[in-house]
C-alpha cells in the first residue's frame, strides 16, 4: 500500500500517523480512523479542551487555571 504521504506499507501492517491517525493495510487498500476520543460534553463556558499530538489525546481543562481538569460527560470517536 502506498500512503498519502508516498511510503510504502506491507499488507496486514499497522501504523500510527504523526496526526494520531491509526491506519491498515490490506489487499483492497488503506483505512484510517482517529486513535483519540473527543470531548464532546462539557462546561464549555468554563473549560476547553486541548489536544495533545504527543499522547493523541485530550485533555479538558478550565479556561483559566489549567492544572484544574473538568469533568466530561460524553466522548465521541
Amino acid at each position: 500500500c502506498l500512503d498519502e504521504k508516498g511510503e510504502v506499507h506491507e499488507f496486514d501492517s499497522n501504523w500510527r500517523t504523526e496526526d494520531c491517525n491509526d491506519c491498515s493495510c490490506s489487499r483492497d487498500g488503506i483505512g484510517c480512523c482517529t486513535s483519540y476520543m473527543t470531548p464532546v460534553d462539557y462546561d464549555e463556558g468554563k473549560c476547553e479542551s486541548i489536544f495533545s499530538k504527543e499522547t493523541c489525546s485530550y485533555k479538558v481543562v478550565e479556561k483559566d487555571d489549567h492544572s484544574k481538569e473538568c469533568p466530561v460527560h460524553s466522548w465521541v470517536g
